[in-house]
């Protein structure tokens, strides 16, 4: 059994093997992120129960959240310029260090970044990387997302008690820096009540008024808390209707000529079915718990006669929507449909043009599809303007509208 008592060695020998170990961390941190690269890149975690990388280190290698995306961030920008993965064994570059550098990498400034940040801390890292970039490209982690602040407005920090009423609520207000359209921020914490999440939203002053003068006769106190519970109730009621086909009084069916129309009635009974949760199943019996970005998935594809039917229907966690359909018509068919439906023709050719350059980057089919329709919508003149913001598109992780069903 391994001891880690050390109270018998000596000095000089634990300050040697410390070294040592040191070295051999840094080798093999960089041996874990070239095989999280590699797993990434062949999308292993799909078969394996998980809907994506970040799915698979948190659940399968018991990383923490926050240890297995700086990992992962790490791992993407090391496979596509391997001079990182030589620069943290040489103890060049730590983790963070690479994280940060991650989102301004490229070819032509790769080596001037890895040797400015060379030996460097976290803080020299970012206020080294600040005075060579434009501020707005940078957020740091310490703040979250960088934004100009200018003006003052009042912060309300509202408590509730046990009960949810909102008696003897306690209301602390401070000064804080606020943008000048009018919001106020608000925290809300419910400490006593089990299920409840401390909230803290930069909101429209002027909309929460308004909300809170419409529901004063059934809430006079206007407690923020109950008003934003409210409020999430409305939008759930809103987006069950939409998306699930939920609603109090259901209506009959209109027959469709679209082949890929899922009718109200089907959704409604595959979510209920479902629990709302990504059906896929491992071969080792792990079912994937992805509840978001969940597509309404035909087993057997409408391509080859399937229809909308409830025994027919699934829910799929979208990575796993793709990987059924790769499996059932090969990876690259899927990958030639990915790009006819990026450079249709009614597509420019700058959007060709961008989706090309990402895909030699390195970067995922679904991410560069969604960069290169964003870039090709803004108002620029030159393809290098449009690789940018194709790139600061992805780095943002900004890539979250849905992909289509089936």
């Amino acid at each position: 059994m391994q001891s880690y008592s050390l109270t018998h060695v000596s000095d000089a020998v634990v300050l040697r093997d410390l070294a040592a170990l040191i070295a051999r961390d840094r080798m093999t941190t960089a041996e874990i992120l070239a095989h999280i690269a590699e797993v990434d890149t062949r999308r292993l975690y799909a078969p394996a129960g998980y809907s994506s990388m970040h799915a698979y280190c948190v659940g399968e290698l018991r990383l923490s959240e926050d240890a297995a995306f700086k990992r992962i961030q790490a791992a993407r920008a090391a496979r596509q310029f391997p001079e990182l993965f030589k620069a943290i064994t040489d103890g060049r570059l730590h983790l963070i260090g690479v994280c940060l550098l991650a989102p301004h990498l490229n070819p032509s400034n790769l080596n001037e970044l890895i040797q400015g940040a060379s030996g460097k801390r976290k803080l020299e890292i970012e206020e080294w990387l600040a005075g060579r970039i434009a501020p707005a490209a940078i957020e740091f982690e310490a703040s979250g997302v960088a934004t100009s602040q200018v003006g003052t407005q009042q912060v309300a920090t509202a408590q509730v008690d046990a009960s949810g009423q909102g008696a003897g609520a306690e209301v602390a207000t401070s000064q804080v820096e606020t943008p000048p359209a009018a919001t106020a921020q608000v925290d809300v914490r419910c400490p006593k009540r089990p299920e409840a999440v401390w909230v803290r939203a930069r909101l429209s002053r002027t909309k929460l008024r308004y909300a809170q003068a419409l529901l004063s006769h059934a809430l006079p106190s206007g407690d923020v808390d109950q008003v934003l519970d409210r409020a999430l109730d409305a939008l759930i009621y809103q987006l069950e209707k939409r998306k699930i086909g939920i609603t109090a009084s259901p209506r009959r069916a209109r027959p469709s000529t679209r082949k890929r129309h899922i009718p109200a009635a089907v959704r409604r009974t595959v979510w209920n079915r479902d629990g709302g949760q990504c059906t896929f199943v491992s071969a080792d019996g792990k079912r994937c718990d992805q509840r978001r970005f969940l597509e309404f998935d035909h087993i057997e594809p409408v391509a080859r006669g399937g229809e909308a039917t409830f025994q027919n229907i699934r829910l799929r966690c979208r990575r796993h929507n793709q990987y059924e359909a790769e499996r059932a018509f090969g990876v690259v068919f899927m990958e030639q449909r990915r790009m006819q439906r990026v450079c249709r023709p009614a597509d420019d050719e700058r959007a060709r043009d961008v989706l090309a350059g990402l895909r030699n980057l390195g970067c995922r089919p679904f991410d560069a599809r969604q960069a290169a329709e964003y870039a090709a919508s803004a108002p620029c003149t030159t393809l290098e303007e449009s690789l940018r913001i194709a790139l600061k598109f992805i780095g943002r992780g900004m890539t979250k509208r849905a992909a289509p069903a089936g």
